[in-house]
Protein backbone atom coordinates (compact mmCIF):
# COMPACT_ATOMS: atom_id res chain seq x y z
CA UNK A 1 0.00 0.00 0.00
CA UNK A 2 1.40 3.40 -1.01
CA UNK A 3 0.70 6.53 1.02
CA UNK A 4 1.68 10.12 0.18
CA UNK A 5 2.30 12.70 2.92
CA UNK A 6 2.12 16.45 2.24
CA UNK A 7 1.14 19.57 4.21
CA UNK A 8 1.19 23.37 4.40
CA UNK A 9 -0.19 24.15 0.97
CA UNK A 10 -1.16 27.70 2.01
CA UNK A 11 -3.41 28.15 -1.02
CA UNK A 12 -4.14 31.86 -1.50
CA UNK A 13 -0.80 33.03 -0.11
CA UNK A 14 0.60 36.23 -1.58
CA UNK A 15 4.26 37.24 -1.76
CA UNK A 16 4.70 41.01 -1.64
CA UNK A 17 1.12 41.26 -2.98
CA UNK A 18 1.81 38.85 -5.87
CA UNK A 19 -0.73 36.05 -6.21
CA UNK A 20 0.66 32.48 -6.01
CA UNK A 21 -2.45 30.76 -7.39
CA UNK A 22 -0.71 29.78 -10.63
CA UNK A 23 2.08 28.09 -8.66
CA UNK A 24 -0.41 26.27 -6.45
CA UNK A 25 -2.35 25.10 -9.49
CA UNK A 26 0.84 23.72 -11.02
CA UNK A 27 1.67 21.97 -7.75
CA UNK A 28 -1.76 20.37 -7.46
CA UNK A 29 -1.56 19.22 -11.10
CA UNK A 30 1.86 17.71 -10.36
CA UNK A 31 0.54 16.10 -7.17
CA UNK A 32 -2.34 14.50 -9.01
CA UNK A 33 0.01 13.15 -11.69
CA UNK A 34 2.32 11.79 -8.99
CA UNK A 35 -0.58 10.00 -7.28
CA UNK A 36 -1.56 8.41 -10.59
CA UNK A 37 1.97 7.47 -11.68
CA UNK A 38 3.01 6.06 -8.29
CA UNK A 39 -0.35 4.32 -7.78
CA UNK A 40 -0.85 6.04 -4.42
CA UNK A 41 -3.82 4.68 -2.48
CA UNK A 42 -3.96 7.21 0.36
CA UNK A 43 -3.16 10.94 0.45
CA UNK A 44 -2.44 12.63 3.81
CA UNK A 45 -2.53 16.44 4.08
CA UNK A 46 -1.45 17.61 7.54
CA UNK A 47 -2.96 21.06 7.89
CA UNK A 48 -2.75 24.64 6.55
CA UNK A 49 -4.64 23.96 3.36
CA UNK A 50 -5.30 27.69 3.01
CA UNK A 51 -3.18 30.68 3.97
CA UNK A 52 -6.02 32.45 5.80
CA UNK A 53 -9.15 31.44 7.64
CA UNK A 54 -11.22 33.30 5.03
CA UNK A 55 -9.74 32.20 1.68
CA UNK A 56 -10.73 33.92 -1.53
CA UNK A 57 -13.23 32.42 -3.94
CA UNK A 58 -10.37 31.69 -6.35
CA UNK A 59 -8.37 29.81 -3.70
CA UNK A 60 -11.42 27.84 -2.57
CA UNK A 61 -12.29 26.96 -6.16
CA UNK A 62 -8.76 25.67 -6.80
CA UNK A 63 -8.94 23.42 -3.72
CA UNK A 64 -12.30 21.87 -4.59
CA UNK A 65 -11.37 21.37 -8.23
CA UNK A 66 -8.38 19.34 -7.04
CA UNK A 67 -10.58 17.23 -4.75
CA UNK A 68 -13.00 16.57 -7.61
CA UNK A 69 -10.19 15.46 -9.90
CA UNK A 70 -8.72 13.29 -7.12
CA UNK A 71 -12.07 11.50 -6.85
CA UNK A 72 -12.80 11.39 -10.57
CA UNK A 73 -9.37 10.50 -11.96
CA UNK A 74 -7.88 8.25 -9.25
CA UNK A 75 -8.98 5.56 -6.82
CA UNK A 76 -7.13 7.15 -3.90
CA UNK A 77 -8.54 7.99 -0.50
CA UNK A 78 -7.59 11.28 1.18
CA UNK A 79 -7.35 12.52 4.76
CA UNK A 80 -7.17 16.29 5.25
CA UNK A 81 -6.78 18.06 8.60
CA UNK A 82 -7.05 21.71 9.59
CA UNK A 83 -3.97 23.75 10.51
CA UNK A 84 -3.61 26.94 12.49
CA UNK A 85 -4.17 29.05 9.35
CA UNK A 86 -7.40 27.27 8.44
CA UNK A 87 -10.88 27.87 9.71
CA UNK A 88 -11.68 24.45 11.15
CA UNK A 89 -15.43 24.92 10.70
CA UNK A 90 -15.08 26.27 7.18
CA UNK A 91 -12.83 23.39 6.15
CA UNK A 92 -15.00 20.61 7.47
CA UNK A 93 -18.38 22.12 6.53
CA UNK A 94 -18.78 19.73 3.54
CA UNK A 95 -17.37 16.81 5.55
CA UNK A 96 -20.29 14.41 5.08
CA UNK A 97 -20.56 15.20 1.38
CA UNK A 98 -16.82 14.68 0.78
CA UNK A 99 -16.96 11.28 2.49
CA UNK A 100 -18.90 10.05 -0.54
CA UNK A 101 -15.85 10.93 -2.62
CA UNK A 102 -13.39 8.97 -0.42
CA UNK A 103 -12.20 12.22 1.17
CA UNK A 104 -12.15 12.59 4.96
CA UNK A 105 -11.76 16.09 6.38
CA UNK A 106 -11.20 16.76 10.09
CA UNK A 107 -11.32 20.37 11.26
CA UNK A 108 -12.48 19.94 14.87
CA UNK A 109 -11.53 17.14 17.21
CA UNK A 110 -14.00 17.08 20.07
CA UNK A 111 -13.99 13.29 20.27
CA UNK A 112 -11.23 10.79 19.53
CA UNK A 113 -13.47 8.56 17.42
CA UNK A 114 -14.00 11.45 14.99
CA UNK A 115 -10.28 11.37 14.12
CA UNK A 116 -9.59 7.65 13.64
CA UNK A 117 -10.09 6.03 10.23
CA UNK A 118 -9.33 2.58 8.74
CA UNK A 119 -8.13 2.34 5.14
CA UNK A 120 -9.46 0.87 2.97
CA UNK A 121 -12.71 1.01 4.98
CA UNK A 122 -14.00 -2.38 3.80
CA UNK A 123 -10.71 -4.25 4.26
CA UNK A 124 -8.48 -2.20 6.60
CA UNK A 125 -4.74 -2.38 6.08
CA UNK A 126 -3.71 0.77 7.95
CA UNK A 127 -5.17 3.01 10.68
CA UNK A 128 -4.90 6.80 10.56
CA UNK A 129 -5.34 9.24 13.45
CA UNK A 130 -6.24 12.50 11.67
CA UNK A 131 -5.52 14.99 14.46
CA UNK A 132 -5.97 18.66 13.42
CA UNK A 133 -4.41 21.70 15.05
CA UNK A 134 -5.51 21.61 18.68
CA UNK A 135 -6.04 25.02 20.22
CA UNK A 136 -4.64 25.70 23.65
CA UNK A 137 -7.72 27.86 24.21
CA UNK A 138 -9.81 24.67 24.20
CA UNK A 139 -8.31 23.75 27.56
CA UNK A 140 -10.57 24.34 30.53
CA UNK A 141 -9.62 27.57 32.30
CA UNK A 142 -8.03 27.23 35.73
CA UNK A 143 -7.77 30.25 38.00
CA UNK A 144 -4.31 31.31 39.20
CA UNK A 145 -2.58 28.90 36.79
CA UNK A 146 0.90 30.00 35.68
CA UNK A 147 1.92 30.04 32.02
CA UNK A 148 4.37 27.20 32.64
CA UNK A 149 1.69 25.09 34.30
CA UNK A 150 -0.76 25.73 31.46
CA UNK A 151 1.89 24.81 28.87
CA UNK A 152 2.59 21.59 30.71
CA UNK A 153 -1.13 20.80 30.88
CA UNK A 154 -1.47 21.46 27.13
CA UNK A 155 1.38 19.07 26.38
CA UNK A 156 -0.18 16.40 28.58
CA UNK A 157 -3.49 16.89 26.77
CA UNK A 158 -1.81 16.28 23.41
CA UNK A 159 -0.06 13.16 24.74
CA UNK A 160 -3.33 11.80 26.09
CA UNK A 161 -5.23 12.58 22.89
CA UNK A 162 -2.77 10.64 20.75
CA UNK A 163 -2.69 7.80 23.26
CA UNK A 164 -6.49 7.58 23.17
CA UNK A 165 -6.43 7.51 19.35
CA UNK A 166 -4.02 4.58 19.34
CA UNK A 167 -5.96 2.80 22.07
CA UNK A 168 -9.02 2.49 19.83
CA UNK A 169 -7.05 1.05 16.89
CA UNK A 170 -6.65 -2.69 16.24
CA UNK A 171 -3.28 -3.78 17.61
CA UNK A 172 -2.36 -5.79 14.51
CA UNK A 173 -2.69 -2.91 12.00
CA UNK A 174 0.03 -0.29 11.29
CA UNK A 175 -0.71 3.13 12.75
CA UNK A 176 -0.11 6.54 11.19
CA UNK A 177 -0.57 9.67 13.31
CA UNK A 178 -1.15 13.07 11.74
CA UNK A 179 -0.60 16.40 13.46
CA UNK A 180 -0.13 20.11 12.94
CA UNK A 181 2.18 21.28 15.71
CA UNK A 182 5.76 22.09 16.67
CA UNK A 183 7.96 19.27 17.93
CA UNK A 184 11.13 20.24 19.79
CA UNK A 185 14.15 19.78 17.56
CA UNK A 186 12.41 21.08 14.45
CA UNK A 187 13.99 23.78 12.28
CA UNK A 188 11.90 26.83 11.43
CA UNK A 189 12.36 29.11 8.42
CA UNK A 190 10.85 32.41 9.70
CA UNK A 191 7.94 32.11 7.25
CA UNK A 192 5.89 30.18 9.80
CA UNK A 193 3.55 32.20 11.98
CA UNK A 194 2.35 31.45 15.50
CA UNK A 195 5.30 29.20 16.33
CA UNK A 196 6.29 29.18 19.99
CA UNK A 197 9.59 27.43 20.43
CA UNK A 198 9.57 25.83 23.85
CA UNK A 199 6.10 27.20 24.51
CA UNK A 200 2.64 25.78 24.52
CA UNK A 201 2.77 24.56 20.95
CA UNK A 202 5.95 22.53 21.45
CA UNK A 203 5.93 18.87 22.41
CA UNK A 204 8.66 16.23 22.38
CA UNK A 205 9.17 13.33 20.02
CA UNK A 206 8.91 10.95 22.97
CA UNK A 207 5.38 12.22 23.69
CA UNK A 208 3.97 10.23 20.76
CA UNK A 209 2.80 6.65 21.47
CA UNK A 210 5.47 3.99 21.06
CA UNK A 211 3.20 1.83 18.92
CA UNK A 212 2.97 4.40 16.08
CA UNK A 213 4.56 3.40 12.77
CA UNK A 214 4.79 6.82 11.13
CA UNK A 215 4.01 10.38 12.23
CA UNK A 216 2.96 12.74 9.40
CA UNK A 217 3.31 16.35 10.54
CA UNK A 218 2.64 19.82 9.22
CA UNK A 219 3.44 23.32 10.54
CA UNK A 220 7.14 23.68 9.69
CA UNK A 221 7.90 24.67 6.11
CA UNK A 222 11.28 22.95 5.73
CA UNK A 223 11.09 19.19 4.97
CA UNK A 224 12.78 17.39 7.85
CA UNK A 225 12.91 14.39 10.12
CA UNK A 226 12.74 14.61 13.92
CA UNK A 227 14.88 12.27 15.99
CA UNK A 228 13.97 10.75 19.33
CA UNK A 229 11.08 8.37 18.60
CA UNK A 230 10.68 4.70 17.76
CA UNK A 231 9.24 5.50 14.32
CA UNK A 232 9.84 8.08 11.57
CA UNK A 233 8.60 11.58 12.39
CA UNK A 234 8.43 13.72 9.27
CA UNK A 235 7.53 17.29 8.37
CA UNK A 236 6.80 17.33 4.64
CA UNK A 237 7.15 21.13 4.50
CA UNK A 238 5.39 23.55 2.17
CA UNK A 239 5.24 22.63 -1.54
CA UNK A 240 6.37 26.07 -2.76
CA UNK A 241 8.77 28.54 -1.08
CA UNK A 242 6.60 30.99 0.83
CA UNK A 243 9.44 33.47 1.43
CA UNK A 244 12.76 34.22 -0.20
CA UNK A 245 14.56 32.58 2.73
CA UNK A 246 13.07 29.20 1.73
CA UNK A 247 15.03 28.90 -1.50
CA UNK A 248 18.13 27.24 -0.03
CA UNK A 249 16.65 23.73 0.10
CA UNK A 250 14.41 21.58 -2.06
CA UNK A 251 10.71 21.07 -1.49
CA UNK A 252 9.40 17.53 -1.02
CA UNK A 253 6.54 15.16 -0.36
CA UNK A 254 7.03 11.79 1.34
CA UNK A 255 6.01 8.47 -0.15
CA UNK A 256 5.40 5.58 2.28
CA UNK A 257 5.05 1.97 1.30
CA UNK A 258 3.55 -0.72 3.52
CA UNK A 259 4.05 -4.42 2.89
CA UNK A 260 1.19 -6.92 2.89
CA UNK A 261 1.92 -7.76 6.53
CA UNK A 262 1.72 -4.07 7.54
CA UNK A 263 5.46 -3.41 7.81
CA UNK A 264 6.73 0.00 6.74
CA UNK A 265 9.05 -0.91 3.87
CA UNK A 266 10.27 2.59 3.08
CA UNK A 267 9.54 6.27 3.32
CA UNK A 268 11.33 8.24 0.65
CA UNK A 269 11.36 11.81 -0.52
CA UNK A 270 9.97 12.94 -3.86
CA UNK A 271 11.31 16.31 -4.92
CA UNK A 272 8.72 18.87 -6.02
CA UNK A 273 9.58 20.83 -9.19
CA UNK A 274 10.20 24.57 -8.98
CA UNK A 275 7.20 26.28 -10.51
CA UNK A 276 8.38 29.87 -9.99
CA UNK A 277 11.99 30.65 -9.15
CA UNK A 278 12.70 33.06 -6.29
CA UNK A 279 16.07 34.84 -6.47
CA UNK A 280 17.97 37.14 -4.13
CA UNK A 281 20.49 39.54 -5.69
CA UNK A 282 22.94 41.41 -3.45
CA UNK A 283 25.58 44.06 -4.06
CA UNK A 284 26.18 47.73 -4.77
CA UNK A 285 24.44 49.73 -7.48
CA UNK A 286 26.96 48.87 -10.21
CA UNK A 287 26.99 45.14 -9.41
CA UNK A 288 23.21 44.80 -9.31
CA UNK A 289 22.57 46.77 -12.51
CA UNK A 290 25.28 44.73 -14.29
CA UNK A 291 23.62 41.47 -13.20
CA UNK A 292 20.21 42.77 -14.22
CA UNK A 293 21.35 43.69 -17.73
CA UNK A 294 23.60 40.71 -18.49
CA UNK A 295 21.51 37.76 -17.28
CA UNK A 296 18.14 36.31 -18.19
CA UNK A 297 15.45 36.70 -15.53
CA UNK A 298 12.42 35.39 -17.40
CA UNK A 299 9.54 34.52 -15.05
CA UNK A 300 11.57 34.98 -11.84
CA UNK A 301 10.60 36.79 -8.66
CA UNK A 302 13.53 38.83 -7.39
CA UNK A 303 14.51 40.27 -4.03
CA UNK A 304 17.23 42.93 -4.25
CA UNK A 305 19.52 43.79 -1.34
CA UNK A 306 21.24 47.02 -2.35
CA UNK A 307 24.23 48.56 -0.57
CA UNK A 308 24.52 52.34 -0.90
CA UNK A 309 26.92 54.88 0.57
CA UNK A 310 24.14 57.48 0.66
CA UNK A 311 20.43 57.62 -0.24
CA UNK A 312 19.74 58.01 -3.95
CA UNK A 313 16.42 59.14 -5.34
CA UNK A 314 14.90 56.85 -7.97
CA UNK A 315 17.39 54.00 -7.65
CA UNK A 316 14.68 51.44 -6.77
CA UNK A 317 12.71 52.31 -9.91
CA UNK A 318 15.86 52.09 -12.03
CA UNK A 319 16.65 48.62 -10.68
CA UNK A 320 13.08 47.38 -11.18
CA UNK A 321 13.13 48.63 -14.77
CA UNK A 322 16.49 46.98 -15.50
CA UNK A 323 15.29 43.57 -14.33
CA UNK A 324 11.93 43.99 -16.03
CA UNK A 325 13.64 44.52 -19.39
CA UNK A 326 15.19 41.05 -18.97
CA UNK A 327 11.92 39.38 -17.94
CA UNK A 328 12.26 39.58 -14.15
CA UNK A 329 9.84 40.88 -11.55
CA UNK A 330 11.45 42.67 -8.59
CA UNK A 331 9.20 42.25 -5.55
CA UNK A 332 11.32 44.17 -3.05
CA UNK A 333 14.39 46.41 -2.88
CA UNK A 334 16.03 46.48 0.53
CA UNK A 335 18.49 49.35 1.07
CA UNK A 336 21.55 48.97 3.27
CA UNK A 337 23.15 52.29 4.25
CA UNK A 338 26.22 52.97 6.41
CA UNK A 339 25.47 53.26 10.08
CA UNK A 340 24.81 56.84 11.12
CA UNK A 341 27.55 58.55 13.10
CA UNK A 342 26.86 59.16 16.75
CA UNK A 343 25.48 62.63 17.39
CA UNK A 344 26.82 65.10 19.91
CA UNK A 345 26.76 64.08 23.55
CA UNK A 346 24.93 66.75 25.53
CA UNK A 347 25.29 66.83 29.31
CA UNK A 348 21.92 66.50 31.10
CA UNK A 349 22.50 69.83 32.78
CA UNK A 350 22.35 71.58 29.42
CA UNK A 351 18.89 70.31 28.52
CA UNK A 352 17.03 73.35 29.95
CA UNK A 353 18.99 75.74 27.64
CA UNK A 354 17.96 75.09 24.00
CA UNK A 355 20.37 77.74 22.69
CA UNK A 356 23.36 75.93 24.19
CA UNK A 357 22.14 72.67 22.63
CA UNK A 358 21.77 74.39 19.25
CA UNK A 359 25.29 75.89 19.37
CA UNK A 360 26.89 72.59 20.37
CA UNK A 361 25.01 70.74 17.62
CA UNK A 362 26.17 73.31 15.05
CA UNK A 363 29.82 72.94 16.13
CA UNK A 364 29.60 69.15 15.87
CA UNK A 365 27.94 69.25 12.46
CA UNK A 366 30.14 71.96 10.91
CA UNK A 367 33.70 71.11 11.96
CA UNK A 368 33.71 73.10 15.22
CA UNK A 369 32.38 76.34 13.76
CA UNK A 370 29.75 78.11 15.91
CA UNK A 371 26.59 79.52 14.25
CA UNK A 372 26.82 83.14 13.08
CA UNK A 373 24.80 85.92 14.70
CA UNK A 374 22.05 85.85 12.06
CA UNK A 375 21.46 82.10 12.49
CA UNK A 376 21.57 82.40 16.26
CA UNK A 377 19.07 85.28 16.19
CA UNK A 378 16.74 83.28 13.87
CA UNK A 379 16.86 80.30 16.22
CA UNK A 380 16.03 82.56 19.20
CA UNK A 381 13.04 84.02 17.36
CA UNK A 382 11.75 80.56 16.44
CA UNK A 383 12.17 79.44 20.02
CA UNK A 384 10.19 82.45 21.23
CA UNK A 385 7.39 81.70 18.77
CA UNK A 386 7.16 78.13 20.02
CA UNK A 387 7.05 79.24 23.63
CA UNK A 388 4.28 81.79 22.88
CA UNK A 389 2.07 79.20 21.20
CA UNK A 390 2.28 76.74 24.10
Amino acid sequence: MKILHTADWHIGQRLHERSRLDEHKQFLDWLLNTIEERKVELLLVSGDIFDTSLPSAEATNLYYRFLYRLFNETAAYAVITAGNHDSARHLEAPREFLKMGRIHVVGLAAEVHECVFPFPPDNPRVMVAAVPYLLENDLRHLSYETVADRNKRYREWLKMFYADCVACMPAELPKILMGHLFVQGGTITDSERNIQIGGATAIRASDFPDSADYIALGHLHRPQAIEGANCPIRYSGSPIPLRFNETGYRKEVYLLELSDDGTLIQDKEIEIPIFKELCTVEGNEVDILWQARTQTWDGKYIQVKLKLEAPKVGISDEIRQAFSERGGDVLSVELELPEAEQGPIIPPGDFPDPEKIFKQFHKTKFEGNPPDETLTQTFSELLQLVEETQ
